[in-house]
């Protein structure tokens, strides 16, 4: 009968597996983000306006770095 609510102690837990989990749906979620976006405004460029494929391409490439740019991770700041 080990698993009894007496047996739990505060933060013994090991929750490195979690953070990592968290920490990796954040990115996926960002960065997908960006590529979905990127890829609606190509499409939408491309076949809904008179704007061709080099214009949508442009945009995209465009769109494509400043989302790099601005999602990024930063460095942490050292105290």
């Amino acid at each position: 009968m080990g698993n009894q609510a007496s047996d739990y102690h505060r933060g013994e837990m090991d929750i490195h597996e979690q953070a990592a989990t968290y920490d990796a749906f954040g990115k996926m979620t960002k960065w997908g983000s960006l590529a979905i976006a990127v890829l609606i405004t190509f499409f939408t460029l491309l076949f809904c306006t008179p704007a061709g494929f080099i214009a949508a391409a442009g945009v995209a490439v465009v769109m494509s770095a400043l989302g790099i740019v601005f999602l990024r991770e930063k460095a942490a700041p050292t105290h």
